[in-house]
């Protein structure tokens, strides 16, 4: 009996270690077999997020072609290419004091700015930021928005130290960076189109922005004068021309993205009505809105788009701005984790919830060279809580930011290279170089290395020779000093100081 119990035993354990070792077989074929699903959706969608030379320069045209409609008639481009009426740009012959307010999100910035011309140029700058409280944001008066705003304004003034310098008899002279759609009707007025960036007051759209805070100014007993209403890619591009005469175009690539450039003036049809002072004026593009056949949209894209707040417009925005790059990501991550179990048996509830994971922390990302990629696994966990990613995944993520970053960055470039074609600087002229200064600002471009470094090399590929001629060049704070610049150059006193 004893030897019968024991034989039973010996089968019995014999029993249990084949069939763990067939669940472990098994559960190695499955997870081969998902890991095989993983490897299919990422060559599918680098496939699909492709960015081939050709392919840019089909880009790069249709850049070209989109400002030319869009400038021959209005509404005749997905580009607005706007009339800033910006014909005047700095010099650096700038003297005097200037004020600037740059209001485009749910913070504004007041400054000052002493100039002092050639030779001490920007001779002291003070900058002060204030935070909108969500009530006045989304309140019912506009009123109280501009109240809001002169008053920091008129408080911001009252600190006015002893080395700025009004000369005697003069009023004060504001640049106002307004970085919302606007019509705009002169250097100095404009009527809002539309609010965007969480800012809802339905009172003032369709009237002149300058006037509702002149208006304000006066209640708050400011005696300052308007001198230049600009967007922030306007601004940028007049600061990039301050400290650099060849600077011909501004590119905003941060939270959102947009282009303007200096045309010259018998480039721009007689519908506008216009006859720049200088032969040239500087055109808001509004370039986040550009569509293409040949821009490579994936159905993320797609999905994105049509649960956007503006659904079928911004659509180069949606590709390649600071805002939208950490959710394509998601998205893809969150399929993965669906259909292919990324992370396992289990789809982490957090990747469900939109625009959880932000381009900053992309970045983080992308840039971890550990050996182990310890800064991924710590996102993961943090951000989506993942507790126990493998370093398998970790490198499914970066291999994802770098497809998703290169698109992005590719596809900027284009737009640039499109409007050097437009102005005919995309190659020599004459057997002669022209140099070209681009002038970008914004957090995409100035953190984001490896999508800098990317739409530079990309600038090379398409430009060849003529890319030793082309510089693309960071302009910190350009929308606000830009903004008091152009004050300074559209200045009330300046056939004054000439004469």
């Amino acid at each position: 009996m004893g030897k019968l119990v024991v034989g039973a035993t010996v089968v019995c354990t014999a029993a249990v270690v084949c069939g763990v070792a067939v669940l472990l077989m098994k559960r190695r074929m499955k997870n081969s077999g998902e890991w095989g699903k993983v490897e299919a959706l990422l060559k599918d969608f680098e496939e699909k997020c492709a960015t081939p030379v050709g392919k840019l320069k089909q880009v790069a045209d249709a850049m070209t072609v989109e400002m030319q409609a869009g400038l021959a008639s209005e509404g005749g481009s997905k580009l607005k290419m706007l009339i800033s009426y910006v014909d005047n740009l700095p010099t650096g012959d700038e003297k005097g004091l200037f004020y600037a307010l740059d209001l485009g999100g749910t913070n504004f910035r007041v400054m000052r700015v002493q100039l002092g011309g050639k030779e001490k140029r920007i001779v002291k700058h003070e900058v002060k930021e204030v935070s909108i409280p969500q009530n006045v944001m989304a309140g019912s008066s506009s009123e109280v928005l501009f109240d809001f705003i002169a008053t920091a304004l008129a408080e911001f003034v009252a600190t006015e130290g002893d080395d700025f310098h009004l000369p005697p008899g003069r009023q004060r002279e504001l640049g106002f960076t307004f970085s919302f759609p606007v019509k705009q009707l002169s250097i100095a007025s404009g009527t809002l189109i539309k609010w965007t960036k969480g800012f809802s007051i339905e009172d003032v759209v369709g009237q002149d922005v300058v006037g509702e805070l002149a208006k304000a100014m006066e209640r708050a007993g400011l005696d300052v004068r308007v001198a230049a209403l600009v967007n922030d890619t306007v601004g940028t591009l007049a600061g990039g021309r301050y400290n650099n005469p060849d600077v011909i175009a501004a590119v905003i690539l941060g939270t959102g993205t947009n282009a303007a450039y200096v045309e010259r003036a018998h480039a721009i049809p007689k519908w506008h009505g216009l006859l720049p002072k200088s032969g040239e004026m500087v055109i808001n593009m509004e370039w986040g809105n550009f569509r293409s056949s040949h821009l490579p949209v994936t159905e993320y894209d797609q999905n994105l788009d049509i649960e956007s707040l503006n659904p079928g417009e911004q659509i180069y925005e949606k590709i390649i701005s600071g805002m939208y790059l950490g959710e394509i990501l998601r998205r893809v991550l969150c399929r993965m984790a669906e259909e292919a179990s990324l992370f396992g048996d289990y789809v982490p509830s957090k990747l469900k919830v939109p625009f959880v994971l932000r381009t900053p922390d992309m970045s983080a990302m992308h840039h971890d060279e550990s050996a182990d990629l310890k800064v991924v696994g710590n996102k993961l966990k943090d951000i989506l809580e993942v507790p126990n990613s493998t370093l398998k995944m970790r490198k499914i993520v970066v291999e994802l930011c770098d497809i998703i970053t290169s698109r992005g960055a590719r596809l900027s470039a284009a737009g640039i290279v499109g409007i050097l074609k437009k102005l005919g600087r995309d190659t020599f002229k004459d057997g002669e170089k022209q140099r070209s200064v681009i002038a970008v600002d914004g957090a995409l471009f100035e953190h984001y290395t490896k999508f800098r470094n990317c739409l530079k090399e990309t600038m090379k590929e398409l430009l060849g020779d003529a890319a030793d001629s082309t510089i693309i060049e960071l302009s910190n704070d350009g929308s606000g000093v830009g903004a008091a610049l152009l004050a300074a150059s559209h200045s009330q006193y300046t056939d004054l100081e000439e004469s």
